[in-house]
C-alpha cells in the first residue's frame, strides 16, 4: 500500500536566505546601469536591423499587382495591364508574367493618371481641400503598452498609402517611433526640444522690447536660446523610406525638455509654453507642406504632451480592453479636463482684466480606440467601455493578429510586411485591422476638412 505523496508546495516556500545571498551580485553602482544601458543600445540596434536592408538603411518594399488593384487603385488587374500596355510611358512595375511590383512612387503616378483619364465616377485620389491647412493628430494616453506608437505608425503608413503627405513628429523620447521610420537623432538639437527652446526666446526677445522700451533691464539670453533662434522646424525634418512620410525624430536627451521648460515658465510667468508646437507650425509654413501632421506622445501627461494636445485638431486616444486601462484613460481625461480647464482659467481671468477676448482650447474630435483586441476573452468589457464612453468611442476594434505580432518583431508597420510571408486569409485579416482604424479617423479628417470649407465660404464672400 503506497501512502499518499505529499502536496507540492508553491516556490515561495523554504527559501534558505543564505543560498539566496550566494546568488546575489555585488551591489549595483550608477556605473552599471551605464553597462546595461550599453548593452540594451547595442540589441536595440541589432534588433532594429531586423527591418532594414544590408547596408543598414530602410528601403520600403514594392506592392503586387494583386495588393495595388485590392488596396490601392479601383481597378481590375485586366484593366490595369491593359491601361500599363497603352501607354508605355507609365511606370510598368517589375517582374515577369501577369504579376509585376510596384513602387509607392510609382504608385502615386498611376493614380494621376487614372485621376485625369479614369472612370468618373471612381474616387482614384483622397480628398484634400484646397486653401486649408494640415490638419493635426494626436495619439495619446498616459498609460504606456496600449498601442500609441503602433497605431501612430500605421495612421502614417495608411495615409501615405492613401495618397497624402506626412509628417510624423516622435515626442516620446524613448524614439520607438522613430525607429520604426528608420530615423537618425544624434542629440537633442535634432528633435523638438529646440522648436521649444525658439518659442521661449522670441517670447523673451518680445519681454526684452518692452523692458527697454520702459528703461528697463534685459532679462539675459544663454547659450541655448541664443542658439534656438537660428533653427527652423525645416533643419529637423528627415526624410523616410516612405517616399510621402517625413520626420522629426526623438532620442533619450528629449526628456530634457521636461526639466528644462518649466525653469524657463519661472523665467517667464507669461509665456505660453503650450503653444510652442502650435507657434512652431504655423511660422514655418509647416501646415502648407503637408496634408496631415502626427504627434506620436509619451505615455505622461508633461510639457511635450500638453504642447502635443495643445497643437492637435483630432485627438486618437488607444486603450486595451482591460478594466486598468479603462480605469487610467478615464484619469487621463480627467487631468486634460484640470490641465486645460485651469489654463483657460488663469489666461482668461488675465484677458478679462485687460479687455482682451477670452481664449478657449477646442478639437474638432476625440476618437478612443480599443487596440489588441480579442473578442473571445474581451466583448463584454469592450461593450462596457463602449457605453461608458460613448461618442468618444471609434466603432472598429482593433484585433490583435500574428501579423501584427509578427510585424513588430521586425519593427515594422504592417503595410510593410510582405504578403507572401503568410497565406492570403492571414494578411486580409491583419490589414483589416488597421484599414478599419485608418477609415475611420479619414472620416473624421474629411468631415473636419469639410466643416472648415464650409465655414469658410462666407468670410471669403465678404472678403
Amino acid at each position: 500500500m503506497t501512502s499518499p505523496s505529499k502536496p507540492h508546495m508553491p516556490p515561495y516556500f523554504n527559501i534558505d536566505p543564505a543560498t539566496a545571498a550566494s546568488r546575489l551580485s555585488d551591489p549595483i553602482d550608477t556605473a552599471r546601469f551605464a553597462k546595461a544601458a550599453a548593452f540594451g543600445a547595442k540589441g536595440r540596434d541589432d534588433l532594429a536591423r531586423r527591418g532594414y536592408a544590408p547596408d543598414g538603411r530602410k528601403r520600403l518594399r514594392s506592392f503586387s499587382t494583386w495588393e495595388v488593384c485590392r488596396y490601392l487603385l479601383p481597378v481590375a488587374p485586366a484593366h490595369l495591364r491593359r491601361v500599363l500596355k497603352a501607354n508605355p510611358d507609365l511606370p510598368q512595375g517589375t517582374g515577369e508574367g501577369n504579376t509585376k511590383w510596384f513602387t509607392l512612387e510609382d504608385i502615386m503616378a498611376l493614380r494621376d493618371h487614372f485621376a485625369a483619364e479614369g472612370a468618373a465616377n471612381k474616387e482614384y485620389k483622397s480628398w484634400r481641400p484646397e486653401g486649408l491647412p494640415a490638419k493635426i493628430v494626436a495619439v495619446a494616453n498616459f498609460k504606456g503598452g496600449v498601442g500609441k506608437t503602433s497605431t501612430c505608425a500605421h495612421l502614417a503608413m495608411s495615409a501615405a498609402l492613401d495618397g497624402y503627405k506626412v509628417l510624423v513628429v516622435d515626442l516620446d523620447s524613448q524614439g520607438s517611433m522613430t525607429s520604426i521610420m528608420g530615423g537618425q537623432v544624434e542629440d537633442e538639437w535634432q528633435t523638438a526640444f529646440p522648436l521649444m527652446a525658439k518659442d521661449f526666446a522670441r517670447h523673451m526677445q518680445g519681454e526684452n522690447a518692452i523692458r527697454q522700451a520702459q528703461g528697463g533691464t534685459a532679462l539675459p539670453f544663454d547659450e541655448t536660446l541664443t542658439e534656438a533662434l537660428e533653427v527652423s522646424p525645416r533643419n529637423l525634418i528627415q526624410s523616410t523610406h516612405w517616399p510621402n512620410i517625413d520626420l522629426i525624430g526623438a532620442q533619450l536627451n528629449l526628456y530634457w525638455a521636461e526639466f528644462q521648460v518649466p525653469v524657463w515658465r519661472l523665467q517667464s510667468r507669461s509665456w505660453p509654453l503650450w503653444d510652442a508646437l502650435t507657434n512652431a507650425f504655423d511660422s514655418e509654413g509647416i501646415l502648407d507642406d503637408y496634408d496631415i501632421i502626427l504627434l506620436d506622445t509619451p505615455p505622461a501627461l508633461g510639457y511635450l504632451t500638453i504642447n502635443a494636445l495643445a497643437a492637435a485638431d483630432i485627438l486618437v486616444v488607444p486603450l486595451g480592453a482591460s478594466f486598468l486601462e479603462f480605469d487610467s484613460t478615464g484619469r487621463f481625461f480627467d487631468m486634460l479636463y484640470s490641465t486645460f480647464a485651469s489654463i483657460e482659467d488663469g489666461e482668461n481671468s488675465v484677458r478679462r482684466r485687460d479687455g482682451l477676448p477670452e481664449m478657449k482650447f477646442e478639437w474638432d474630435a476625440v476618437r478612443t480606440l480599443i487596440t489588441r483586441f480579442d473578442a473571445s476573452q474581451q466583448t463584454d468589457l469592450a461593450n462596457v467601455i463602449q457605453a461608458y464612453f460613448g461618442d468618444f468611442m471609434a466603432t472598429y476594434r482593433q484585433d490583435l493578429t500574428a501579423m501584427v505580432g509578427q510585424a513588430a518583431e521586425q519593427v515594422n508597420g504592417i503595410y510593410e510586411a510582405d504578403h507572401r510571408q503568410f497565406n492570403r486569409d492571414t494578411y486580409v485579416r491583419g490589414r483589416e485591422a488597421f484599414d478599419q482604424t485608418w477609415a475611420e479617423v479619414k472620416e473624421v479628417i474629411l468631415g473636419t476638412w469639410w466643416r472648415d470649407s464650409q465655414m469658410m465660404q462666407p468670410q471669403q464672400r465678404e472678403g
